[in-house]
């Protein structure tokens, strides 16, 4: 009777689990390739009062490779069934943690970025959006010394809030 039993369980199981799908993705990735094949990733230029020239250059580069890892959509000028553009809006020092002096002991950098998030097959998942992320250093140290460091740090933590809202669908 055991034999019997399992005898049907190996084989009715695959069938009945047939029609079922498990997707399930390590990197939060929630994208339907059936529908989403291409993605178009637009420079952002800087639009704040100080300015890190590098700063672009990091954050459009994290942003793309983050994107190109973590989904298996091909990269193309627009149009795309994705477009994601924007600017980075804000790039500001302020004093953290202050000591019985008066004196600042930590200084926080936080950098603000604006996304245009546009989904061509999906119009109502299309938005804007700001963004923010900072690190804090200590002051004692030159912001000249530890600013790409900082900036590309700054830079992943955004890429992951952006990619959780937009591709990520979370």
């Amino acid at each position: 009777m055991r034999r019997l039993i399992l005898s049907l369980t190996i084989v009715l199981l695959p069938l009945l689990l047939g029609g079922c799908r498990f997707s399930w993705t390590l990197n939060g990735a929630a994208l339907d390739y059936n529908v989403y094949k291409t993605v178009s990733i637009a420079n952002f230029p800087i639009r704040t009062a100080l300015v890190y020239p590098p700063l672009q250059t990091i954050f459009e580069n994290e942003l793309l490779n983050y994107v190109s890892r973590n989904t298996r959509l091909q990269v193309i000028d627009p149009p795309a069934d994705i477009q994601i553009e924007g600017e980075i809006t804000g790039y500001e020092l302020t004093p953290q943690a202050v000591t019985q002096d008066a004196l600042a002991s930590q200084t926080r950098l936080t950098i603000r970025v604006h996304v245009i998030y546009t989904d061509n097959k999906v119009p109502d998942k299309s938005f804007d959006q700001d963004f923010s992320a900072y690190k804090d250093f200590d002051s004692s140290e030159m912001l000249t010394d530890v600013q790409d460091n900082l900036c590309q740090l700054i830079s992943e933590d955004l890429v992951i809030q952006i990619f959780n809202a937009t591709l990520g669908d979370w």
